[in-house]
C-alpha cells in the first residue's frame, strides 16, 4: 500500500500545481478522477491508466507519469496494448525518449503491435530524433506489422526539418505506394512538410491535386506562401478559397493580415477587419496584433493606434507592434513613450521589445534615450544584448556622425558580430561618405554574408559618390567572380482593392503610355526648379525616362498622381532600400503638386511633403 500513498501524495501536489491554468482544466480533471479512485480503496483498472497518462504528457509531468508507471506495474496492466502504448506516448512528450524505448523492448509483444509502433514513432519524431525515426519505421516494413495513416502522421513531421527534404519525397512516394495519398490528414501533414522545407511549388502540385481540401490545407497553403515571402500569391489563394465557400478561422486571416502588412494592400485588410467582426473574431488577441501591424506597416498609424488603445488587454507583443510601427515612421519620442508606459503598467519586456525601441531611438535620432535602454537591458532585466541590439546602436552612433565609436563598440561586442551589425556601419559610412572605414566594414560584413548584394550595391555607391572609378570596377569584378546580380526592385501600389506591381523600367501596365508621360511632365517641371536642390548638396543623376533606368518608384509614384484625387496621400511599398536618386526625385514632387507621398522602403517609412521627408536625408 505504500506505492499508493506515495502516488497519492504526488497526484495531490501535482494537480493542485498546475489546477491554475484554465486550458488545462479537462486533463486535471482526469488526475482528479483518478485520485478519487485511489481515496476510495480502490486499485484503478487498465481502462483509466491511458487517461491519466495523457494527462501527465499534456501538462508535462514526467515525475507523475513514472509515479502513474509505478503503479501500472502493481496492478498488472503493463501488457496490455493501449496502457504501454500510453506509457510509451507520455514518456515520449515528456521529452524522456528513452524510457519510452525501454517500455516498448521490455514487452515482448511490442514488435508485433501497430499501436506500439506508432507511439514510438511519434515520440522518436516529437524528440527530432531523425535517424531513430526513419529506423524504426524501416524495422516496422521488415517485421510486416501493419502501417496505417497514424505511422504516416507520425512519420512525415520529422521530414520538414532541415536537410530532410529528400527523405520527405520518399516518405511522400510511400504513402502514395502504400495508398494514402488520397487520405486528407496525410495530404496535409505531407503538404505541411514542403512548405516548412521551402519547396512551395512542390507544395502548391500537391494542393492543386489534393481531391478534397479542408479548412487546414488552405491554411497550411496560404501561410506557406505567406512564410515564403508570396503576399500576392497569399492574396489570390484567400480570394479562391472565399469562393469554393470555406470559411476563414483566425489561423486563415492572420495569414492574410500578414502578407497585407507585406504589400501595404490598405483595402484588402479592411475588408479583414470587417471579416473578424463578422465571424465574431474581434476579441482574439493574435488578430488584434496582426490588424495592428498591418495598419502599421500599411502607413495607417492613427488606426493602428486605436486598435491598439481598443485592447481590452494589452501583452509585450502587442506594445512591441505599436512600438515598431512608430519607429518605422520616424516617430520616435511617441515610441520611446509607449515603452516607458509598458514598463509602468508591469509588462516585463523582451529583447524583441527591446529591438523595436532602440530602432526607433535610431530613426529618430534619440542616442542619449537609446543608450539608456541599451544600458537598461542587462542592468535591470538581466538580457544580454544579442547582435541585432548592437546593429540597433551601431546605426545610432553612425546617424549622429559618430563612427569611430561605433567601430569601438563593434570590437567591444562580447560575441563576434554578424554581418548586420557590420552592415550598419557600412550604411553610415554611405551617409558620412567614410570611403575608408566603409572598406573595412565591407571586408568585415562579406565574411558573413558573401551573397548578400545589397552590400556590394552600398560599397559601389559610396565609390561612386567619391568618385572612385577603381572601386566601382572592384565591386564589379567582385560581384561577377561570385555570380551576384542585383535583386530586382518593385513597388507596390494599391488602388481600388488591387494591387498594382511595378519594375525598374516596366512597360507592361496598362497606364504605361500615361506612366511615362507623366514622367515627362515631371522632369520639365524640375527644370524650373533650378534642376538642383536648394543646399547643394543633393544631386540628381541623369536617368533615362524612357531606357530601363527609371526605377519602379517613381513608375508606382506616376500611376499614383493619374490615379488619385489633388489633395490625397499616395502610399508605395518598395521592396529595397530607396536609393538617393528617387529619394529627391519625391522630395521635388512633393514639392510641385498637392499630395503627400508615404514611401516604405526596406528600412523605415518616409512622408514627402513640401519638399521635405520626415528621414531628414538618412535613412
Amino acid at each position: 500500500m505504500a506505492i499508493k500513498t506515495i502516488l497519492y501524495k504526488h497526484l495531490k501536489s501535482s494537480t493542485t500545481r498546475t489546477s491554475t491554468s484554465a486550458n488545462a482544466s479537462p486533463w486535471n480533471q482526469s488526475l482528479f478522477t483518478y485520485l478519487q479512485t485511489l481515496r476510495s480503496g480502490s486499485f484503478p483498472n487498465a481502462f483509466a491508466f491511458p487517461f491519466a497518462l495523457k494527462s501527465c504528457a499534456v501538462l508535462s509531468l514526467p515525475t507523475t507519469g513514472k509515479q502513474l508507471h509505478g503503479h501500472v506495474i502493481k496492478t498488472g496492466c503493463l501488457f496490455e496494448p493501449f496502457v504501454q502504448t500510453s506509457l510509451i506516448s507520455m514518456y515520449g512528450k515528456c521529452f524522456l525518449i528513452d524510457n519510452a524505448r525501454k517500455v516498448f523492448d521490455e514487452n515482448p509483444h511490442s514488435s508485433k503491435l501497430m499501436v506500439c509502433y506508432n507511439a514510438l514513432i511519434s515520440g522518436y519524431a516529437f524528440n527530432l530524433r531523425v535517424k531513430e525515426t526513419v529506423s524504426l519505421f524501416s524495422e516496422m516494413r521488415e517485421m510486416g506489422v501493419e502501417i496505417n495513416g497514424v505511422t504516416l502522421l507520425g512519420l512525415i513531421p520529422i521530414c520538414g526539418l532541415p536537410g530532410n527534404l529528400e527523405l520527405g519525397m520518399s516518405v511522400h512516394a510511400c504513402c502514395t505506394k502504400l495508398g494514402f495519398d488520397a487520405d486528407l490528414s496525410i495530404g496535409n501533414c505531407l503538404l505541411t512538410m514542403y512548405v516548412k522545407c521551402g519547396e512551395i511549388d512542390s507544395a502548391r502540385k500537391l494542393f492543386n491535386d489534393m481531391p478534397e481540401k479542408g479548412l487546414i490545407t488552405w491554411n497550411a497553403m496560404i501561410n506557406g506562401y505567406a512564410q515564403n515571402g508570396l503576399a500576392n500569391n497569399v492574396l489570390d489563394l484567400y480570394r479562391e478559397m472565399k469562393s469554393t465557400g470555406v470559411s476563414p478561422d483566425p489561423i486563415t486571416l492572420v495569414g492574410v493580415l500578414s502578407s497585407c502588412a507585406h504589400l501595404g494592400a490598405h483595402s484588402v485588410g479592411r475588408e479583414i477587419e470587417q471579416q473578424i467582426k463578422v465571424c465574431g473574431f474581434g476579441s482574439n488577441p493574435l488578430l488584434n496584433n496582426a490588424l495592428l501591424n498591418m495598419y502599421a506597416r500599411c502607413g495607417n498609424l492613427v488606426k493602428a493606434r486605436a486598435i491598439f488603445n481598443g485592447m481590452p488587454v494589452k501583452s509585450v507583443v502587442s506594445y512591441t507592434a505599436i512600438i515598431g510601427g512608430y519607429g518605422m515612421h520616424g516617430q520616435g519620442e511617441i515610441a520611446t513613450e509607449l515603452f516607458d508606459d509598458m514598463i509602468r503598467t508591469g509588462i516585463r519586456p523582451d529583447g524583441t521589445a527591446f529591438v523595436s525601441v532602440l530602432s526607433a531611438c535610431s530613426h529618430a535620432g534619440l542616442t542619449d534615450k537609446g543608450f539608456d535602454y541599451f544600458g537598461m537591458m542587462q542592468r535591470k532585466y538581466g538580457l544580454q544584448p544579442g547582435p541585432e541590439h548592437y546593429s540597433c546602436m551601431v546605426d545610432l552612433l553612425g546617424r549622429a556622425g559618430k563612427l569611430n565609436e561605433a567601430r569601438e563598440l563593434i570590437e567591444s561586442m562580447p560575441a563576434k558580430p554578424d554581418g548586420a551589425v557590420w552592415g550598419a556601419l557600412l550604411g553610415a559610412c554611405k551617409i558620412h561618405k567614410n570611403v575608408e572605414l566603409a572598406e573595412v566594414a565591407f571586408e568585415r560584413v562579406i565574411e558573413h554574408e558573401p551573397t548578400n548584394i545589397g552590400y556590394y550595391v552600398l560599397l559601389s555607391n559610396i565609390y561612386t559618390e567619391a568618385g572612385n572609378l577603381e572601386g566601382i570596377l572592384g565591386v564589379r569584378v567582385m560581384m561577377k567572380k561570385r555570380n551576384l546580380k542585383k535583386d530586382p526592385g518593385c513597388s507596390y501600389v494599391e488602388f481600388n482593392g488591387r494591387v498594382h506591381v511595378f519594375f525598374a523600367g516596366d512597360r507592361n501596365h496598362p497606364q504605361t503610355e500615361e506612366i511615362y508621360k507623366t514622367l515627362d511632365e515631371l522632369e520639365i517641371l524640375f527644370k524650373d526648379l533650378d534642376k538642383l536642390s536648394k543646399n547643394g548638396r543633393e544631386r540628381r543623376t541623369e536617368e533615362s525616362i524612357n531606357g530601363r533606368g527609371v526605377h519602379s518608384e517613381k513608375l508606382a509614384i506616376a500611376f499614383g498622381l493619374l490615379n488619385s484625387t489633388e489633395g490625397s496621400e499616395i502610399v508605395v511599398i518598395k521592396n529595397l532600400r530607396i536609393c538617393v536618386d528617387c529619394h529627391l526625385f519625391i522630395k521635388l514632387v512633393s514639392k510641385i503638386v498637392n499630395h503627400q507621398f508615404v514611401v516604405r522602403d526596406a528600412s523605415r517609412f518616409h512622408h514627402f511633403r513640401n519638399g521635405l521627408c520626415s528621414c531628414k536625408d538618412y535613412w
